[in-house]
Formats: C-alpha cells, sequence, structure tokens
C-alpha cells in the first residue's frame, strides 16, 4: 500500500461539523450572495477573538475594543482596500517587505503606485526596520515626499518587530497596513497582529490557520472606516433608487456560504494555533542535534502560529541527490501549489534556492511528502526589477538555504515522524 501524500498546510473541518450547520442555514434561508446572517456572525467572531490582550493597560484594551472587521473574497482584497482607505493612489510610493508573497505587492500597482522594497532582519526574517527608515529617509530626498504607506508582513506567522516599525511610522506620519495573511493568531506583546497598525489583513485561504474555502477580511480603526471599506466592498454604489456611482468600487465582499465555513472554523481556531505550534516544537527539538539544519524559532515577546515551519540548510550540507538537481524544467505547478502556470522553460533564473535544498524538496516529495522553497524576494521578481529596492542580502540568502514543512492540522505526530526521518536520511554521511 502507498503511503498517503503529506501536504504543506491543509484546512481541517471541526468535528462537529459546525461548518455544514452554518453553510446549510444559508441554503435554507436563501442567503447565497455576499452578506447575510452568516458574513455578520463571522465579523462579529473576529472582532472578539482580535481585541483579545493579554494585557492589563486600559488603553490597549479600549483601542482594541474599538476595531471592526470587514470580511472580504480574499487577502489581497484585503490589502488592496486598506491601501486605498490610507489614500494610496497613482505616483505614490508605499513601503513593503520585500521577503513576502506577491499579494503583499500587486495590490500597489493595482492603485497605480510603486511598491519600495526593504530587505529584512535575521532573526525574525521580517522587514528591517532600520533599514526600513533609511528607504523613508532616501525617497523623501528623492521624490521630495514621503511613502504613502508600510506593509510589514508576518512570514510564516512569525511577528514583526511592530514596536519599532510603529515607532518609525508614527514619527514619519505614515500609516501601516499589517498583512497578518500569515500571522492569524500570532502575538507580539499579547497584542494580535494586525490590530497595531491603521489597518490589518487577514487571509482564510484553503491553507491558513483556518479558512472559507477562500477569502480574507480587513481589521479597521472604528466603525467608520468600517462603512467606508464595506462601501468600496460592494461597487461603492450610492443611496438612490437606482445604481448611482461617484466612485470606483470594487466586488470584494465575502458572500454568506463561505462566511458559514469561517464561523464554524472559529470554533477550532484555537486547536488549530496549539496543533501548529506542536508540531513546531517536534521539528525544534529534533534538528537541534542535527547539524547543518536550523529551525526558525520565535523571538522572547513574540508568539508565533507557526503557520508554517520553516528549516534553513548550510550550504556545506551534503544531500542524497545533489546531482540531479535542476536536471530539467519544471513543466507544471509544484506540489499543492493551485492555479495556472505559465511554463517559463528554462532550467535556472538568476536567483534560486541552492542545489542541496532542491535535492531535499525532491527527496521529500519522492515519498509523498510536500516541501518548498521560501518565498523568493520579490527585489528579485522580474515583474518588478525596475522598483526602487533597499537590501541587505538577508532575504537572498535565506531563500537559496530555506525549506518549508508540513505544518497544517491535517499533519499528525506520526507524519512529522517520518518527515524528519526522511529528511534525516537524506543527508550524507
Amino acid at each position: 500500500m502507498s503511503q498517503k501524500r503529506i501536504y504543506l498546510c491543509l484546512a481541517h473541518m471541526s468535528e462537529a461539523g459546525m461548518e455544514q450547520k452554518y453553510v446549510k442555514e444559508a441554503f435554507d434561508t436563501n442567503w447565497v450572495v455576499p452578506l447575510g446572517p452568516n458574513v455578520n456572525g463571522f465579523e462579529d467572531d473576529l472582532k472578539q477573538f482580535v481585541a483579545e490582550v493579554k494585557s492589563d493597560e486600559c488603553q490597549v484594551q479600549s483601542e482594541l475594543a474599538s476595531k471592526e472587521v470587514v470580511a472580504l473574497s480574499s487577502g489581497t482584497a484585503a490589502v488592496h482596500l486598506g491601501l486605498l482607505a490610507c489614500g494610496v493612489g497613482p505616483g505614490d510610493e508605499v513601503i513593503v517587505q520585500s521577503f513576502t508573497f506577491c499579494a503583499s505587492s500587486h495590490p500597489i500597482t493595482y492603485l497605480g503606485a510603486t511598491p519600495v522594497f526593504v530587505d529584512s532582519e535575521r532573526d525574525t526574517w521580517n522587514m528591517d526596520p532600520e533599514l526600513m527608515e533609511e528607504a523613508i529617509k532616501d525617497r523623501i530626498a528623492k521624490t521630495g515626499k514621503k511613502p504613502k504607506a508600510i506593509v510589514p508582513v508576518a512570514l510564516y506567522g512569525m511577528p514583526y518587530r511592530i514596536d519599532r516599525i510603529m515607532e518609525i511610522a508614527n514619527r514619519y506620519g505614515i500609516p501601516v497596513v499589517e498583512d497578518a495573511a500569515e500571522g492569524f493568531g500570532s502575538m507580539f506583546g499579547g497584542q494580535v497582529l494586525g490590530t497595531f497598525g491603521e489597518y490589518g489583513v487577514l487571509s482564510f485561504n484553503g491553507n491558513k490557520m483556518i479558512t472559507t474555502s477562500g477569502g480574507g477580511a480587513l481589521i479597521c480603526p472604528d466603525m467608520a472606516a468600517k462603512q467606508k471599506i464595506m462601501w468600496y466592498a460592494t461597487q461603492a454604489r450610492e443611496a438612490y433608487p437606482y445604481y448611482q456611482h461617484e466612485a470606483i468600487g470594487y466586488n470584494y465582499r465575502m458572500s454568506n456560504v463561505c462566511a458559514g465555513i469561517g464561523r464554524g472554523q472559529m470554533t477550532v481556531l484555537e486547536d488549530h494555533i496549539s496543533h501548529h505550534r506542536r508540531i513546531a516544537q517536534m521539528y525544534k527539538e529534533a534538528f537541534a542535534n542535527v547539524e547543518g539544519i536550523t529551525y526558525h524559532d520565535e523571538m522572547e515577546g513574540m508568539e508565533s502560529n507557526f503557520w508554517l515551519s520553516t528549516i534553513l540548510l548550510d550550504e556545506s550540507l551534503k544531500v542524497k541527490g545533489e546531482e540531479l538537481a535542476y536536471a530539467e524544467a519544471v513543466q507544471g505547478a509544484v506540489g499543492g501549489a493551485a492555479g495556472v502556470v505559465h511554463g517559463g522553460g528554462t532550467v535556472h533564473t538568476d536567483c534560486e534556492p541552492n542545489r542541496n535544498v532542491e535535492a531535499m524538496r525532491l527527496a521529500l516529495d519522492k515519498e509523498q511528502i510536500e516541501s518548498r522553497p521560501l518565498w523568493k524576494p520579490m527585489h528579485k521578481q522580474p515583474v518588478y526589477k525596475d522598483a526602487p529596492a533597499y537590501v541587505n542580502g538577508v532575504s537572498e540568502q535565506l531563500f537559496k538555504k530555506g525549506l518549508c514543512l508540513p505544518s497544517g492540522p491535517c499533519v499528525t505526530e506520526d507524519d512529522v515522524k517520518r518527515i524528519i526521518d526522511t529528511i534525516v536520511n537524506s543527508i550524507v554521511r
């Protein structure tokens, strides 16, 4: 009998089947449009969750209590509308983390603005606050105006140094849109990511901490901001007995059916976070004594959801099958990657994982275990070759050495042991 395929991170339904209950209600009441009781209920659940704080500071609790949440069709839509609400438009510049998925930067270009990429610090792998300030000063000197917004990203769930980022952003009067798409449930100083900046982005894609099959949400500062975001998300319709449009809107609202799935998923969110953290601990302990492998762990004062567990392979580490790495061009999507891909036709690019990393990915794939390289930095993507970039080499080094390991709710402890054994047995002694 062949072994089961272990995927990187897949959704897991609640044992009580609460998702089916809410979805059935949507169909029974014919609420299958992009609004309805499930959308309202899901937003209320999210609002309550993000308002939780492990602090006795009354001001923080008061600020979090005023936060509102809008459920949207995707995390990308949330980034887009968050930037729009910050006034980003044609000719503007937005500082964004380079080490991230394209959903953090593409919405900047949707608005006719220019992304300004900032590299990472070595410990969190997220935006380097000191380099960020250098970028702000340089953009002001070169363009005569400050960037319109700042987008830090919680890479693989790891918190960014939001205290330092906010201190700098506030000093220059630049709003922060936190991309916590991968960091739902992660905390900095006992406060949920996505609640520090002007806006916060969440994602409920099929591979996130919880899922609505697709979908996302935008954490807003107050009810007035929420109302404006909802207006933009429903085609920006004016209050007339017919369709009147005085601004460009978008079809970004979450459906009542998808929100029903989300309401059920909220009942298992804490279990999912605990599971991811347990899996992370197993990887951490296993690789602590494996020379040449480093597990990426959280820093003091930070609490990661460990959406994905990640490791670095030292360049000197020898992996079986390195001679076969990059032997032929990839023809389709790798692993569980969804969507249509455009065949590049070449084996190599100017920035790619080292041969031992690719050999390890292939060794795991042969054993029906999905793994994936880290995000390729945006400043090394051909589509952004002309964008300003402030780099220190950190993200490029990490991309060349890093690998993401299965971490989701469907990954059992026995699965983790098999993954660890496969990695260890693939090393040349």
